[in-house]
């Protein structure tokens, strides 16, 4: 998550310094699951990345010790508090849980070779979707 969960200029959250929990689906939220991504506009990155702070945890490549890897961004089911991008969280490998997932992420290189060697064509009209 990096830059884009701190902002730009490395603050506490994407948006600045303020805690604010209306910027995110927190426990605090009282919704008690999760969230289409564009619900919290309020709460976008600079970047245009959504969700970088509650709704599910994000389960990161980065192991925290054998067997462990690290959780960023908080969730539905945390506190506020908890949503902090740099709060360390981690968990057990085989760790089954509702309120976690993860992020593809592809630099903007990657995908626009991925968009000139795979065009998309828009559906015809009358075409099931």
């Amino acid at each position: 998550m990096g830059e884009s969960a701190r902002g730009v200029r490395g603050e506490t959250y994407h948006w600045g310094d303020s805690a604010t929990p209306a910027k995110c689906n927190s426990r605090e939220s009282g919704i008690g699951s999760t969230t289409p991504v564009s619900r919290y506009h309020s709460g976008v990155s600079p970047y245009g990345v959504y969700d970088l702070c509650g709704s599910t945890w994000e389960w990161c490549s980065t192991r925290s010790e054998p067997g462990r890897y690290e959780l960023k961004a908080g969730a539905w089911t945390s506190p506020f508090p908890r949503a902090i991008p740099a709060v360390f969280n981690d968990a057990s490998a085989d760790m089954l849980d509702d309120d976690t997932g993860f992020r593809c992420a592809a630099s903007a290189s990657s995908i626009k070779a991925l968009q000139l060697a795979v065009p998309v064509q828009p559906p015809v009209v009358g075409d099931a979707l």
